[in-house]
Order: C-alpha cells, then structure tokens, then sequence
C-alpha cells in the first residue's frame, strides 16, 4: 500500500452497527400515537381517562436515543474522525431537515388557508362548491375566526349530525388582535417580540464566536436560551387564558383546532430549538467546544432558531392579525 492510498484511507471512518436508528424510529411512532391518543381522549371525552403515559414513554425513548447519538457524534468530531464529506453530509442532512420542517408547516398553513378561503364560504354557500352546503347550513353566514360552528349556528338539520358527530363549544372570544382589550397586555405581540430579538442575539453569539470572542458567545447564546424560555412561558400563559377565559379550546370548531395545532406545533418545535441551544452553551462553558472554524453544532442549531423565528412571522400575521 502506497503512502498516498494509505492517507486516502486514513480519510474515512467507518462506524461499527448500531441500534440507535431503530431505537429512534420506536420512541417517535409511540410519541405520535401517545399524543394522538392523549388528544382524542382530552379533546372528545373518549372511554377512559386521558393518559399521556404512553406519549411521555415515546418521548423519553427517543429523547435518550439522541443523546446517545450525539454524543457520539461530537467525541468522534473531537476526536478527528469526521472527514471533510462526513461534515458536508451533516450541513446537507441539516439542509433537508429544515426543508422537511417547511413542508410540515406548508400544511399547516395549507389547512388554514382552505378553511378561510373555500371551505368556510361553500358553507355559507358561496361559489358553486357551496350550492348543496347552503340546503344544509341555510342562513348560516360565514366570518373569521369562525367563533359559531354551522350547527349552533343555525340547527335544524344539522341537529342530527351534532348527535353523530360530536358538539363543539363555541369560545366567546378569539385570540385576533381585534378582540384584545388592550394593545400592551396581548401576549402574541410580547412573543413576538422575545423571539425575533432572540434571533437577533444568536447572529451576535455568531459573530463573537467568529471573531474568536468566547465570552461573548456564552453571553448573548446564554440570553437567547433564556428569551427562547420566556417565550415559551407567556405561550403557555396565552392558552390558559384562552382556556379559562376565553372559552377557546381544541374542541371550538375548526377556529379552535387550526389555532392550536399551528400554535401548538410551533411552540413545540421552540422548546425543542431553545434545547439545542441550551445544549451548545452547556458544550461551550463546561467542554471549551467551538472554534471559529469547527463550530458546527452551533451553527445548525442557529440554522433551526432562525426558520422557527421565520414561522413564528407568518403565524403571527395569518392567526392572529390577518
């Protein structure tokens, strides 16, 4: 063997098999039928009490899995053993990760514009899609956010299809800025300013990490995670006031439903972002992790705060101001 095919070898690390891909797969499949099954239950009063046992195992499996899994993969990239391509796999496996993010959300949206746009005005009997909807729902007028389901709003026909399908409570007030009383005590607009100056703070730990300033990347990183915690808190104090005084919850018709799955799922994929950052200040205070040239956790971690922070402006104007 040649000394040149010697150092083309010494490129590539191989590792050996492991069952973490698995192991993931299994904590993810129970987390989406726990959470699928803890909502039905919570949401439509399903035989049985609410129990998110199996959501919380779900989670903790697949939680553990990628503990395991990344920490690996940072003692390997310490220790020398990422090649080049294996790094631009990872930037690429971030890439599609993002992309397949997008799309989660692109139905999301996708749902709320079909609800606002031709589902609710065939209801009301609007454009030939609504001809056989308004023999139905006659009388019934359409506005968003939809507080009044075609049911109570108008009955009647509809009566039979309540017994069969399930009632659903209208909310006496929704979360749009029109209804909010008063501009400084809306929560969307306090979260909506937390989380944009946190994207802000990141692209400064960026910059102090680039310029080699590590004080100042644990500074401004270390204020980021706590804005990203702040965030989540006043989101967790907007839907208890949607619960308990507003009357807005899972079961308030298709208002409520899109409204929580969007903000929810967002809210969600925060906490989750907050925990990747939390993650690289914790590498960089106790590990010394991170040079201005080998920075790659943090950097996707950046990567995933920016396009929650991106989400979070389209929800901001299409749910709540829109």
């Amino acid at each position: 063997m040649t000394s040149e095919t010697s150092t083309d070898y010494e490129k590539y690390y191989v590792p050996e098999k492991s069952p973490l891909a698995i192991m993931a797969t299994i904590g993810l499949v129970l987390s989406v039928f726990g959470a699928a099954n803890f909502i039905n239950q919570l949401t439509f009063g399903e035989a049985g009490e609410a129990s998110p046992t199996i959501l919380y195992v779900g989670l903790f499996v697949f939680a553990a899995t990628l503990f395991v899994w990344f920490r690996t993969t940072v003692r390997e990239n310490i220790a020398g053993m990422a090649s080049g391509q294996l790094k631009k796999s990872y930037v690429l496996g971030m890439y599609w990760f993002i992309f397949s993010e997008v799309m989660f959300f692109a139905a999301f949206f996708g749902v709320l514009f079909y609800v606002r746009n031709l589902a609710g005005p065939w209801l009301a009997g609007e454009g030939e899609g609504g001809r056989m909807n308004y023999l139905l729902w006659e009388g019934f007028q359409f506005s968003w956010p939809m507080m009044q389901t075609p049911q109570e709003a108008v009955g009647g026909a509809a009566d039979q299809l309540i017994a069969n399908n399930g009632s659903f409570a209208s909310a006496k007030q929704s979360m749009a800025f029109a209804e909010a009383h008063h501009w400084y005590a809306w929560l969307p607009l306090w979260n909506t300013i937390i989380l944009l100056s946190s994207s802000v703070t990141v692209h400064i730990a960026h910059t102090g990490l680039l310029d080699g300033n590590k004080k100042k990347f644990n500074i401004w990183l270390g204020a980021s995670v706590a804005l990203g915690v702040l965030f989540v808190i006043l989101q967790i104090a907007e839907y208890y006031e949607a619960y308990a005084h507003f009357g807005l919850t899972l079961s308030s018709g298709v208002y409520g439903s899109t409204f929580f799955m969007l903000t929810g799922f967002h809210g969600f994929h925060v906490f989750m972002g907050m925990t990747m950052l939390a993650i690289q200040l914790m590498r960089s205070l106790r590990g010394g992790h991170f040079t201005a040239g080998d920075h790659f956790g943090f950097e996707a971690s950046s990567w995933y705060w920016h396009f929650v922070d991106v989400v979070w402006v389209f929800l901001f104007l299409f749910v709540y101001i829109l």
